[in-house]
């Protein structure tokens, strides 16, 4: 059984929040960029964040205090083993130390805190490594392999695409199809969909970085990548995720409560010509493979007390070593988050994992 007893801490300030933040190597850089593309004063035509996260709030209702994307998660706990592979490639003190500390969050892509398990075939993996040099690297994953966009602004219009007709209350049935009609860009990712099984546990499922970054090394020589963690746990034969409301959490406490859990980090080398600012095209064909390493989780926490609650997963908080790609969708999601955070950090309404009526 999971324990959703526990009182939630009141939501984070706003000016212990940015304190607290402030604290960490590089990060203030990353807010000045992110709240200039909040406010919309690097680009006056560009697609301002708070209407992206206005658009969610939209299609999900807004929910006090959580997230308002990946609202429905757990917080895990543990450390990373580094290889010596990536060593070559990137001066992070992440491949060189022996064990570096992390939080994460298992999540589902919904702003809907209360959704099923079962509503949606894609699962969600947020890392924060913490260095012995102050510096982090904040990677959030996802098991798709791509995206179905390319740009912001194709993100809004699907999300224009699943809002609610105020009229019903439920998405006009022909926008979707519409949408997908005049993006081609999203035929690998309904590929995909069309045939993808949902893991019966966050353990077993594999997680995919699926922006490119550049690994960096100590002569400045740069080399694209595109991670993603592949777990140890497998899903036994004729496994099936049930149908219910908050089975993953349940078996992954139960995963934990006997044992670490672990996945690799892989890096996969671009190769020339591979699409670099594109996360909705694979990398097709042979790629070398880089072992960096091994994701070792050891305890879970309910999102409501737990140590990830008040980190803000931005992709753009990267240690010395690991540079982001010219990928759009990256300053997007950065800018976009920083405007959640702010709205869910200033919220008053307690959080609370589940709602009464839920408890098992």
């Amino acid at each position: 059984m999971v324990d959703h007893s526990l009182p939630p801490r009141p939501p984070l300030g706003t000016t212990n929040l940015l304190v607290r933040l402030a604290c960490i190597g590089g990060v203030v850089a990353v807010l000045v960029v992110a709240f200039a593309y909040v406010n919309g004063t690097l680009d006056p035509q560009r697609l301002r964040p708070k209407t992206l996260v206005n658009a969610l709030e939209t299609n999900n209702g807004v929910h006090p205090g959580f997230r308002r994307n990946h609202a429905k998660g757990v917080c895990v706990a543990g450390y990373f083993e580094a290889s010596t592979e990536a060593r070559a490639y990137s001066s992070a003190q992440v491949f060189s130390e022996a064990k570096t500390p992390v939080i994460g969050r298992f999540a589902l892509p919904s702003g809907n805190p209360y959704a099923p398990d079962s509503s949606v075939p894609i699962r969600s993996f947020a890392v924060q490594f913490s260095q012995a040099n102050g510096q982090q690297w904040r990677t959030g994953m996802n098991s798709m392999p791509v995206f179905p966009v390319g740009t912001p602004e194709a993100f809004y219009q699907l999300l224009k695409a699943g809002a609610p007709d105020p009229a019903t209350g439920k998405p006009n049935p022909a926008n979707m199809p519409a949408f997908f009609a005049a993006h081609p860009e999203t035929a690998p990712f309904l590929a995909w969909v069309k045939t993808a099984k949902p893991s019966a546990s966050y353990a077993t499922q594999t997680y995919n970085g699926i922006n490119a970054f550049y690994l960096v090394g100590e002569g400045g020589k740069r080399q694209a990548v595109r991670w993603s963690v592949v777990p140890q746990s497998q899903d036994a034969a004729g496994d099936a995720a049930p149908s219910g409301s908050d089975f993953l959490e349940q078996d992954l406490v139960q995963r934990l409560a006997a044992g670490p859990l672990r996945w690799q980090l892989n890096m996969t080398l671009a190769n020339p010509g591979d699409p670099l600012d594109d996360a909705s095209k694979t990398w097709t064909g042979p790629h070398t493979q880089l072992n960096a390493g091994t994701l070792v989780l050891q305890s879970s926490q309910p999102q409501a007390d737990g140590d990830c609650r008040d980190i803000n997963f931005d992709p753009l908080i990267l240690p010395s070593g690991i540079e982001a790609s010219n990928d759009p969708l990256l300053a997007a999601r950065s800018a976009a988050y920083a405007s959640s955070y702010l709205r869910r950090a200033g919220e008053v309404s307690p959080l609370h994992s589940i709602p009464q009526e839920s408890k098992p």
